[in-house]
């Protein structure tokens, strides 16, 4: 869509309001709106100021101008405003050169895929993440000197089996582990999710199928795959359709990894594959009918994956996901079609669907973040020949200690990943895709997060220790 189609757009549809958005570093979507009526050529071309000294991770307030660059193509009408509301999402310049702004993460999607180009290797890198989720009916959580806990809960959740509820409880449950595939009325998810996905596939997103998954009240929508900087923006319309549909049915959704102690966390898989002129690059002769530069850039992944983990996993509670025992990919290896090391290749009979799935990232990410860093992994592994080493094809999580301890893992905490990424961060600065700068306000960012959960005594805790 050109600019002169969203203007064709906004006088066709009447809209009254454009809401441009963007994301900051934590990965959430924030945004501005504006009166349809200010929206012009000059608006779509020249951008709008702003103050950025207020976006945690940004700039400070001596130097805080700041212009958003709608991008026309990524233009939908928002489904949720009670006023007809058309949102763009945009990219961040430095309002005095009309540079990419080097912290802005949409920014640095974008060159990711201009550095692929650049590089000679491919053309265009395609992203299909699959982010799940959870939806709870009641959600208390208190962080006091005093006082400290959570408390969760879901009609349709494990632990109400025995519950009294006002019109009988009426027991259709599926039990701990025990969410993937059960048809309702056990699975109580099946009406607010095809709402979801209607209003994805109505605002154009390419969407596939829903279900639920492992764990108690976790479910998945599928995303069609697309170039990198697109599938970002479609999995920020994912949250935000995820979200906004959940709170019309009185629910609360949420993409915090490990939200239920003693369940299956919530993953985000993303397949990715590179494709040159119009030919898939990763459909070979090798293992799994792998290409060598694919098993190269799978070498590429399992190296950086500490350093990966510091956007890939960028929460504390990322790594409560990330432990044996609850199908977490952990292990720094790859198979074919076998899920339990860090990279898969799934099975296809279709050469234009050879792929590479990372297992380990989560839907904490920021997704313009995960994916450039995911890419200029891969980038390293080809440019470099990284041998990944032989194939992983036995079940992992069966493996005797004496096999485990030969195999390399990821990290165990946000701690190690921000140490990772402060050591190996060279990769990430080919092209200035990534800018020492960026990484730098990334990680002061990252490491106030570390030092508040450190700081903070944890409940448990009292139970192990309280009268020791």
């Amino acid at each position: 869509m050109s600019n002169a189609d969203v203007l064709k757009l906004i006088k066709d549809e009447d809209i009254a309001y454009v809401d441009i958005r963007f994301t900051d570093p934590r990965g959430k979507l924030q945004h501005v709106t504006v009166m349809s009526d200010q929206v012009d050529e000059d608006f779509l071309e020249e951008g709008f100021m702003f103050d950025g000294s207020s976006v945690a991770g940004w700039k400070s307030i001596e130097a805080s101008d700041m212009k958003l660059m709608p991008d026309s193509e990524s233009v939908y009408i928002d489904p949720f405003y009670a006023e007809k509301t058309l949102a763009v999402h945009c990219s961040i310049v430095e309002p005095d050169t009309g540079e990419p702004y080097e912290r802005d993460p949409r920014g640095t999607a974008e060159k990711a895929e201009a550095y692929l180009k650049s590089s000679g290797i491919g053309d265009a890198a395609f992203f299909g993440p699959e982010a799940e989720f959870f939806l709870f009916d009641d959600v208390k959580y208190s962080v006091a000197p005093n006082k400290v806990g959570y408390e969760i809960d879901a009609d349709g959740a494990a632990w109400n089996t025995d519950t009294d509820f006002e019109m009988g409880n009426l027991g259709h449950r599926p039990d701990y582990k025990g969410g993937y595939f059960p048809v309702n009325p056990s699975d109580d998810g099946q009406d607010i999710r095809s709402e979801m996905l209607t209003t994805m596939k109505m605002i154009g997103m390419k969407v596939d199928k829903h279900h639920h998954e492992v764990a108690t009240t976790q479910h998945e929508l599928g995303l069609i795959f697309d170039s990198l900087t697109k599938q970002a923006d479609e999995l920020q319309k994912y949250k935000y359709v995820i979200h906004n549909v959940a709170l019309s049915y009185g629910r609360s959704a949420t993409f915090m990894p490990k939200p239920i102690k003693g369940d299956n966390g919530s993953g985000m898989h993303v397949n990715m594959s590179i494709w040159k002129d119009n030919k898939p690059l990763f459909a070979g002769d090798k293992y799994a009918d792998l290409s060598q530069e694919a098993l190269y850039f799978i070498g590429g992944i399992l190296k950086h994956a500490k350093t990966l983990n510091a956007f890939t996993n960028p929460s504390t509670n990322s790594y409560k996901r990330l432990i044996p025992g609850f199908e977490a990919p952990v292990l720094r290896a790859y198979s074919a079609r076998n899920r339990s090391g860090c990279v898969r290749i799934p099975w296809t009979e279709s050469p234009k669907a050879k792929r590479v799935e990372a297992r380990f990232p989560d839907p904490a990410a920021n997704p313009y973040l995960c994916f450039a860093a995911l890419l200029m992994a891969g980038l390293d592994g080809i440019k470099n020949k990284i041998d990944p080493g032989p194939s992983s094809d036995k079940n992992l999580y069966d493996l005797p200690p004496e096999e485990l301890q030969g195999i390399p893992t990821v990290c165990g905490s946000l701690r190690e990943a921000l140490e990772s990424l402060a050591d190996d961060h060279d990769f990430l600065l080919a092209g200035d895709v990534f800018t020492k700068d960026q990484i730098e306000g990334y990680l002061e960012l990252k490491w106030e997060e570390v030092y508040e959960f450190e700081h903070t005594p944890h409940p448990i805790e009292y139970k192990m220790y309280y009268s020791c």
